[in-house]
């Protein structure tokens, strides 16, 4: 139930010097791993209500359009390489290729209800021991941050994992001020709209052929899959 359309994004997590303890990359339609190529990273407002801007995050703006045809959403449409993808814990221990992870994709053909949560039970538990180690690893009297200048122009992006997957933030410097801001959230990914072809979403394709019963909207099969994806819709919103 509430199969995803493919591919996986994952920018990596819990880094130290020489590695990672999850590793960033992307899960083809096949499951093969890739690296990630954040160029391919892109947004889409054909059905969001947003004016026409630079797909490009280090490049786009924000404009509110409320009276605009065919919109349905607050939220831009983020795709990799033209295509959608999913985020989250599955996605993560998809690239990190955790056996299990990687058998219950198989099996089902791609993410699904069961595998989403098996994901978040399964990475808390490495967590659990991983945290372990970084604590015995806490020296509280050092040095704990790193001080630095910011230049008076600049462009540059942040790339990490949060709770519910893939968060992305992107910002210009001129004249020493923020001249542009853009954040691609972990929902934004997960319950983006369709884009200027009609494609959908990660969710929105999931829900698709989804037996709601009798109940239709109040049924508990639609609240399961859309709960799956750990929705944060204040964060989502543009």
């Amino acid at each position: 139930m509430g199969k995803g359309p493919g591919p996986l994004i994952s920018f990596g997590a819990y880094h130290d010097s020489q590695s990672s303890l999850l590793p960033g990359g992307v899960t083809d339609a096949t499951g093969q791993i890739r690296p990630l190529d954040v160029a391919g990273i892109s947004e889409d407002v054909a059905h969001a209500w947003f004016a026409d801007t630079d797909r490009r995050p280090d490049q786009s703006d924000t404009v509110p359009v409320v009276a605009k045809d065919g919109a349905y959403s607050w939220a831009k449409a983020p795709r990799l390489a033209g295509s959608p993808a999913e985020t989250g814990a599955a996605a993560r221990l998809a690239v990190a290729d955790h056996p299990l992870i990687a058998e219950l994709l198989r099996l089902d053909g791609g993410t699904s209800v069961k595998t989403r949560i098996v994901a978040r039970l399964v990475e808390t538990a490495i967590l659990v021991h991983a945290m372990q180690g970084w604590l015995r690893q806490l020296r509280l009297k050092e040095e704990f941050c790193t001080h630095f200048a910011i230049p008076d122009d600049a462009v540059a992006s942040g790339l990490v994992e949060a709770a519910r997957g893939a968060l992305g933030h992107w910002v210009s410097i001129k004249g020493g001020e923020i001249n542009r801001y853009q954040i691609i959230a972990p929902t934004t990914w997960n319950f983006s709209p369709r884009d200027a072809a009609g494609v959908a979403g990660p969710l929105e394709q999931a829900l698709v052929g989804l037996d709601t019963g009798e109940r239709g909207a109040q049924s508990a099969a639609l609240q399961h899959v859309i709960r799956s994806f750990d929705p944060c819709m204040v964060c989502t919103a543009h």
